[in-house]
């Protein structure tokens, strides 16, 4: 097969996935471009905890062989990938950036690193994140910080900022995250990607490592919205091998994708999304949604009174549950947690079972089809991912800082819909812009209600709103440094 140039891992996943096809692109050479551009930019980065390049050479090999004798399986056929550290990888070390975990190798895959192997990706390796998912910056003290690839003074976010960072910065064309409070679409904003939340139970959780039951979601990472619902496709799926698994069909999601904006009924909440919301953030996501209407989308405002309920239950529940899978470990072993982790997990004791107890009999109400119910007549909901700029990674290692960065995007967590972050626009500094940016992103999330996901992750781009071009030339080493 022909050789890759450095212009082809600025491929969204779809066109390296057709030019593999087509025997334009190897595997091989595609893998071995990755390999390079992670070792060129990690020492800035460090998106990486385990980089696997014998093994991914190996899988690249063996795509190539099965392409050449008329094998191909699909659109992640010889495409690197790489997972988030809480994803169980047989006979590679998996630590949910922990030190308590720090030398568990598992004897199986997760049931979602198991589906992209039998789809023929091939794992470039285990990416970053905040400690045992507890925590939305990516500072870690165990693994070194997550830097954000426009400027590395800033995180990314987290917990899965290993995984938008290695797409951002092209050194994987997909990745997979966790999302328990936002932990897929905040890194996905920050970074300047799209970031795919899937209704609950639509992926398995089997070989996760957890933070909270109830609230824990497996998704994917990429540059666009049609990758994210590639990459989707193949991890989806029933699994008797998780109790929440849902045993449904799945929906061909690229299906109508790309009929545009016209007659998608869009709602824009009234109620508690936009409290607190910095302006930048909010015009930029109102621009959105003005191009979505000009685009032929109809637009109204609603009300949405159980939003705030909602969040808050998601994070009584989050907190009891971190803290009872944690109960083996801690208090007994808390000098082996980092000073964030070990701060909140000493902070959760204060949930009483009451509101316990009423935080999950809400969430059973919300997803027996309350929420839906709620928002009858609207196809998706249209609000900030995020209601505030990123933190420094100084201003994210202080251990009381209060942070309400979870509270609109934990809403879904416990309601179970599926949601998207796609980029929107720039911070205050007018920054990232087409692989000169320096500062972070915003992105603008959707939720979509399970019959309407498949449209609406694509729709939401209106005709000339694209993701932002990834600085796949080199990482930013600072606000001020330039390529």
């Amino acid at each position: 097969m022909p050789a890759t140039t450095q212009d082809t891992l600025r491929m969204t996943l779809e066109a390296a996935a057709e030019a593999i096809r087509t025997r334009r692109v190897s595997p091989v050479s595609l893998v071995e471009s990755c390999l390079a551009r992670i070792e060129a930019v990690e020492p800035r980065l460090n998106a990486f905890i385990t980089v696997t390049a014998e093994l991914a050479l190996e899988q690249a090999r063996q795509a190539e062989r099965e392409i050449e004798t008329g094998r191909y399986k699909g659109p992640l056929h010889g495409m690197p990938v790489a997972v988030k550290d809480l994803f169980a990888t047989k006979g590679i070390r998996t630590t949910a950036g922990s030190r308590i975990l720090a030398d568990w190798v598992p004897n199986e895959d997760a049931t979602v690193v198991r589906k992209l192997r039998q789809a023929g990706a091939v794992l470039l390796g285990k990416l970053g994140m905040h400690e045992f998912a507890y925590g939305i910056s990516s500072v870690n003290p165990h693994f070194g910080d997550v830097r954000n690839p426009w400027d590395t003074k800033k995180i990314p976010g987290g917990s899965s900022g290993g995984s938008a960072v290695a797409v951002v910065a092209c050194e994987a064309f997909a990745a997979l995250g966790s999302d328990t409070g936002g932990s897929i679409r905040i890194p996905a904003a920050l970074c300047g990607c799209v970031g795919l939340k899937p209704t609950f139970g639509r992926a398995s959780l089997f070989g996760a490592v957890p933070l909270s039951w109830s609230l824990d979601h497996p998704g994917p990472l990429a540059r666009t919205t049609r990758d994210v619902a590639v990459a989707l496709i193949a991890i989806a799926g029933y699994d008797p091998r998780d109790p929440v698994s849902a045993d449904r069909p799945v929906p061909d999601l690229l299906e109508g994708i790309d009929r545009g904006a016209q007659q998608l009924r869009v709602g824009v909440p009234t109620d508690h999304v936009w409290d607190d919301c910095d302006p930048a953030i909010a015009a930029a996501v109102r621009d959105a949604i003005e191009a979505l209407a000009r685009a032929g989308a109809e637009v109204r405002e609603i009300r949405w009174a159980r939003a705030a309920d909602y969040a808050k239950a998601a994070s009584a529940i989050l907190g009891v549950e971190a803290r009872a899978y944690h109960e083996g470990a801690f208090p007994g072993r808390s000098s082996e947690y980092g000073p964030l982790v070990r701060a909140r997990l000493a902070s959760q004791g204060d949930v009483d079972a009451e509101t316990y107890a009423r935080s999950m009999k809400l969430l059973l109400e919300a997803r027996a089809g309350g929420a839906d119910r709620d928002l009858e007549g609207i196809d998706v909901l249209a609000m900030p991912t995020v209601p505030t700029r990123a933190w420094t990674i100084e201003q994210a290692k202080e251990v009381a800082r209060p942070s309400e960065w979870t509270r609109i995007t934990r809403i879904f967590d416990l309601t179970g819909q599926p949601a998207i972050s796609v980029p929107c626009g720039m911070d205050g500094d007018g920054l990232p812009n087409v692989g000169r940016g320096r500062g972070s992103t915003r992105g603008a999330r959707v939720r979509a209600r399970s019959r309407a996901v498949s449209a609406a992750i694509a729709r939401w781009l209106a005709p000339g709103r694209q993701a932002l071009r990834p600085p796949c030339r080199s990482a930013r080493r600072n606000r001020t440094s330039r390529e």
